[in-house]
């Protein structure tokens, strides 16, 4: 590899972990909100409980978390777009509000971004798990 590619390689993942730590300081805020009073009427309206709030809630916290360990960035990317399609879908088909989809399918594609440039790590978890199974 020459010297311009590996400095454009280092540069490309300095960028990409600036953006995990940016994608996991909104995620740490808005994960650890749904615990509060803030969202209780916004989740009665989409009627399937409080516990939605707090699942949510917990799942947002833990992908934010997972973005910053390098082994497990690429999984918790792919987590966070599964999180935002739903919250997109809710947003779109439950509550009718184009408006409000319009930030979760943002983080969506940021996420996803981050899940395939950090694919590598979801290629490694998977075939580890793949090698316990199988007893490698």
């Amino acid at each position: 590899m020459s010297d311009r590619a590996s400095t454009a390689r280092v540069a490309g993942d300095v960028v990409l972990w600036v953006v995990q730590v940016l994608l996991a300081a909104y995620f740490v805020h808005s994960g650890l909100s749904l615990f509060g009073d803030g969202f209780v009427g916004k989740f009665e309206k989409i009627g399937f409980g409080q516990w939605l709030r707090y699942a949510t809630g917990a799942l947002e916290v833990a992908g934010a978390l997972g973005l910053l360990v390098p082994r497990l960035c690429g999984p918790a990317a792919l987590g966070l777009v599964g999180v935002m399609a739903g919250a997109v879908c809710t947003e779109l088909f439950v509550l009718g509000d184009t408006g409000g989809a319009v930030l979760p399918a943002e983080l969506l594609v940021v996420a996803a971004v981050i899940a395939f440039f950090r694919r590598d790590t979801v290629r490694g978890l998977v075939g580890g798990l793949r090698s316990q199974r199988l007893g490698k």
